[in-house]
């Protein structure tokens, strides 16, 4: 049986779009460019014998225990969820140095601050991306990593429960065309970033897997200065079980690593 699930491509316009973060100064209040629903065929990575790995697809899956059982107060999780993170990476794509700056905890609830990103993205263009170091690192040292090899990987992880509802799909890279992508801006209150969105192609392969556990991790290329490609990805509208009716919890990371 062929899986399918409904994912929100953009859409190629003759002007720069843009997405606005907290807009008007409301928390959690997003003003979203065009989005063109579509169905698309799925694969499940714990169905088949191929698997992707993250040095050729820029994406791979790993069973990555944690300590950590609550997300509710970052002081007294961050330090031990960063340990751990640092360990994965260090051991899965062989990292010398990690960076971790960002935790987002998303829920699918109407009423959530941050809810699961339905459209189909990566998190940084490479201009967005040099701005990103030197906000991180400051001037002087992102020159320093900028002189090496770097990347930006995130690495998302359910809370809570199993997923069951709209799991986290990704686009194999050798599927995607150069002129699928778009520059999208990111508007923040007090920022701005730039990412890239990805219009819809009939090429494109999408995985996921199915029933992630909060031992269970997806970690993703978002940018490599030496060209391992970006992976695009998507919460995707899709119910495993309609028997079961837990909300869809997870939290995503962003690291910088050097290798």
């Amino acid at each position: 049986m062929t899986l399918t699930a409904t994912v929100n491509y953009h859409v190629h316009k003759p002007f720069r779009q843009a997405f606005e973060l907290d807009a008007g100064g409301v928390v959690g209040n997003l003003i979203s460019p065009e989005l063109a629903p579509t169905n698309v065929p799925l694969v499940d990575v714990r169905s088949t014998d191929e698997k992707p790995c993250f040095t050729e697809a820029s994406i791979g899956f790993a069973n990555a225990p944690t300590a950590v059982v609550s997300f509710d107060d970052p002081d007294h999780w961050e330090a031990a969820c960063d340990a751990e993170l640092t360990k994965l990476l260090t051991r899965e794509v062989e990292a010398e140095e990690v960076v971790i700056f960002d935790h987002t905890v998303r829920v699918d609830d109407p009423d959530a601050t941050r809810k699961p990103a339905r459209n189909v993205h990566s998190d940084y263009s490479q201009q967005g991306a040099v701005q990103r170091l030197v906000d991180i690192l400051g001037p002087e040292r992102a020159v320093e990593w900028a002189d090496g090899h770097y990347a930006f990987i995130n690495i998302w992880r359910p809370v809570g429960a199993p997923i069951n509802s709209a799991p986290l799909g990704f686009v194999l890279p050798d599927s995607v065309a150069e002129d699928d992508w778009l520059l999208l801006d990111l508007i923040y209150p007090d920022r701005k970033g730039q990412i890239m969105g990805l219009v819809a192609n009939p090429e494109h392969r999408w995985v996921y897997q199915s029933g992630m556990t909060p031992d269970e991790v997806a970690y993703f290329n978002i940018y490599d200065n030496r060209g391992r490609p970006s992976i695009a990805h998507s919460a995707l509208d899709r119910v495993e079980d309609p028997t079961v009716t837990t909300i869809r919890k997870s939290i995503e990371s962003r690291t910088l690593v050097r290798f």
